[in-house]
């Protein structure tokens, strides 16, 4: 199936549409994910007390990290930053920043993770759009880069910006070039909520204004999207803002502007296991809408997050039973809307592939049967696979939801009380299989003790 492009021009982005069970080898994504789990089995890291658990390939992270540093050696200035959004985990930030990554923080829990990681504060930049007083007045005490995200929050910096602050302050735009295939994920539309609408009117001028006032207001932000926005719709916005920056220049006589943050927000392929586009892919669009980006004139900054790990991680689960309704066969696991929430309410726009195995870990086999694989949580939609052909999965078996690298296990969801799941790192060496923990699983304890245990009587003193 494929979606039609909003934007006149721009290819469509086809929607993914999973494939069948992959075929198994150590060089797929289901040969890797079959020795990890057997491994994990065999370590006690899956059970029917811990029954799923999120599992990320190290040295996928460290060569996706180097295709992105290899795909913009040509740039003499560039910061890339990972969008702690996708992996809200201090040990995966601390492999990250080790990489040579920065981060992208868009709240004070994302900031606090980060510095915990030990990422330097002048290699994070803060990119929330509701910014408090209190935490601009942090950021910019610890020399923390901001993106402010309208006029009005400028006027927040210019009152709390103590005299000889090392952040570097930028101003977000909204270039309006338009959305791609999923709205939510598109943040140049017309109405957007992010930055200054470029094409709003007298917004080009204020802007002008806004820079002129500020000899410190020294970078130019944009990001228009990322899952089903094209390279072409998303280079487009980084020259617009490329645009932008040169006149502003221009106008002042100086070159005040000195950076440009182009966002991250390359789309993922959740279809197969090929890594498309890729981070090439991605700068040969850059330097076709924008011939000069990469000439040194200015020092550019990413925020890459779902494509950094999205196809290094996977899901694994238990089948806890296998029932029929209506002719339909339904798996019920442990893997639904509390680690794949997206999926899960919007199964159009992040289906999923599954992989089948055995309670052994083996890949299994047999006839394709049609069958739904359903999640734990009580509401009827909670199904991370409609109508899927696999290999009939009974009780003790366990699926595998591939390409959930980024943003699914890392960031679950807290319906019915259901607890986080462990998260494990893994490396294969020589065909062995090495873990390290990433976060353990949530206990029962710690579940109550976030409901508020501790203050179970209060509500009786108030009679």
């Amino acid at each position: 199936m494929t979606s039609h492009s909003p934007h006149p021009g721009v290819p469509a982005d086809p929607t993914p549409t999973p494939t069948a069970q992959p075929a198994v080898g150590t060089s797929t994504a289901a040969g890797r994910a079959g020795l990890v789990l057997r491994h994990a089995l065999d370590e006690g890291l899956l059970t029917a007390r811990e029954p799923v658990a999120g599992f990320l390939d190290t040295d996928g992270v460290r060569e996706t990290v180097r295709a992105l540093h290899t795909a913009f050696a040509p740039v003499p200035d560039v910061l890339h930053t990972f969008a702690v959004k996708a992996s809200s985990l201090v040990p995966v930030l601390r492999l990250l920043t080790g990489l040579g990554m920065g981060c992208e923080v868009a709240s004070p829990g994302e900031l606090r993770l980060a510095l915990d990681a030990g990422c330097d504060p002048s290699r994070i930049v803060l990119d929330s759009p509701a910014k408090t007083r209190e935490e601009i007045a942090e950021a910019l005490a610890l020399g923390v880069a901001l993106n402010a995200d309208n006029l009005d929050e400028l006027d927040r910096i210019d009152a709390l910006r103590p005299d000889g602050c090392a952040s570097v302050v930028g101003l977000r735009v909204n270039p309006q070039v338009g959305g791609g295939s999923i709205g939510a994920m598109s943040t140049a539309t017309a109405t957007s909520k992010f930055g200054v609408a470029l094409r709003d009117e007298g917004a080009r001028e204020a802007v002008h204004r806004a820079f002129a006032r500020r000899p410190w207001l020294t970078r130019l932000h944009a990001h228009v999207g990322s899952q089903g926005c094209p390279l072409e719709l998303i280079a487009e916005g980084v020259a617009e803002t490329y645009r932008l920056a040169e006149e502003i220049n221009e106008r002042l006589g100086r070159r005040q502007i000195t950076g440009l943050d182009i966002g991250g927000g390359l789309p993922v392929n959740f279809a197969d296991d090929t890594v498309r586009p890729t981070f090439d892919d991605y700068t040969a669009a850059l330097r076709a809408a924008v011939p000069g980006l990469f000439d040194g004139r200015y020092g550019l900054v990413t925020e890459f997050g779902r494509s950094l790990l999205a196809k290094n991680g996977f899901i694994a689960a238990r089948v806890e039973y296998a029932k029929e309704a209506g002719g339909r066969r339904i798996a019920v696991t442990h893997a639904g809307a509390q680690t794949a929430t997206r999926t899960v309410l919007m199964p159009g726009a992040w289906p999923l592939r599954v992989g089948a195995f055995d309670a052994q870990g083996h890949p299994k086999t047999g006839p394709d049967v049609v069958q739904d694989v359903a999640g734990p949580c009580c509401f009827a939609g909670d199904v991370v696979a409609e109508a899927r052909p696999l290999p009939a999965l009974t009780e003790g078996d366990h699926v595998v939801l591939y390409d959930t690298g980024a943003y699914y296990f890392s960031t679950p969801w807290a319906y019915n009380s259901l607890p986080r799941p462990a998260v494990h790192g893994y490396v294969l060496d020589g065909g062995q299989v090495r873990c390290a923990p990433v976060r353990d699983a949530q206990t029962l304890d710690e579940i109550a003790a976030e409901s508020g245990a501790r203050h179970a009587d209060a509500l009786h003193t108030l009679r």
